[in-house]
């Protein structure tokens, strides 16, 4: 992995959990950072731990501004921002749109405003926290899962386009996370998150270990490979174990499910 030392990097959602790890890690490796969050008193917090420049805001429109903070260039985009939301198709269209603002559509927005000085010169790094739920699916959570797949799709989509143009990307998908996010999960978060949570820290050290050795796929649990294969391999067999689970969740929870919605995350599983 080519030094970070003095290069330009945006996390969005860095006021705490994952982002806030990432945003750490890429400034212990020398690169200056752009803390984006919704919550100013938040950003501000971490940029000023870190020695990096807060700016607050939607992420869906933190490009430009971060761009002319950071001296009127960005190296690394991290798309860690998202919003989970519990439910299936009798969630309100106004919390299936939120999820699929955040979770893509500021994906998109940020790759279309990147993209051109990235291929001009041949360089450039997007960085999209998916969660395993994109990979595989999470229950309870039609709004959340969808969406996560649809991170995943365009991660996939540009790094299919334009890696022999010189952009990298990684997806990142962990399960479980100890953040604020997965305290509001409820019962689905507790059976089936919590077992495996892992800190926000051992998500960054999976990222900048796929950093070093050029992965698109970033797993920091070693059960999301076998699930993922299982998926893939075995459609049906996947299917009704997951539905075992849903079953698990259903009875733990006398027949709830849901959680909060529109929890924005930085982000849990």
């Amino acid at each position: 992995m080519e030094s970070l030392r003095d290069s330009a990097v945006v996390v969005t959602g860095a006021g705490g959990g994952i982002g806030a790890a990432l945003a750490r890690r890429f400034a212990a490796e020398g690169a200056r950072v752009a803390v984006n969050d919704l919550d100013p008193g938040r950003a501000r917090a971490v940029a000023e731990e870190i020695g990096g420049i807060a700016v607050p805001g939607d992420a869906a429109t933190v490009v430009a501004p971060a761009r002319e903070a950071l001296g009127g260039a960005v190296d690394t985009f991290c798309a860690n921002a998202g919003l989970g939301t519990e439910g299936g198709p009798e969630t309100p269209d106004a919390q299936w749109d939120a999820a699929w603002d955040l979770n893509v559509m500021a994906h998109v927005r940020a790759a279309r405003e990147l993209l051109p000085d990235w291929l001009e010169r041949g360089r450039g790094r997007f960085v999209s926290t998916v969660s395993a739920a994109g990979l595989l699916t999470m229950v309870g959570s039609a709004p959340y899962s969808v969406t996560k797949h649809a991170a995943l799709a365009f991660a996939e989509w540009l790094s299919v386009t334009y890696r022999h143009r010189g952009l990298q990307v990684h997806a990142v998908c962990p399960e479980g996370v100890r953040t604020d996010m997965l305290e509001a999960t409820g019962v689905a978060g507790d059976l089936v998150l919590r077992p495996g949570a892992i800190a926000p820290d051992a998500v960054a050290d999976a990222l900048f270990a796929a950093l070093a050795d050029g992965r698109f796929l970033v797993l920091p649990h070693a059960t999301t490979q076998r699930h993922y294969t299982a998926r893939a391999t075995g459609t049906d067999s996947w299917l009704s174990a997951m539905n075992q689970l849903q079953r698990k969740v259903e009875d733990a929870a006398g027949g709830t499910t849901r959680r909060p919605a529109g929890t924005r995350e930085g982000e849990p599983a």
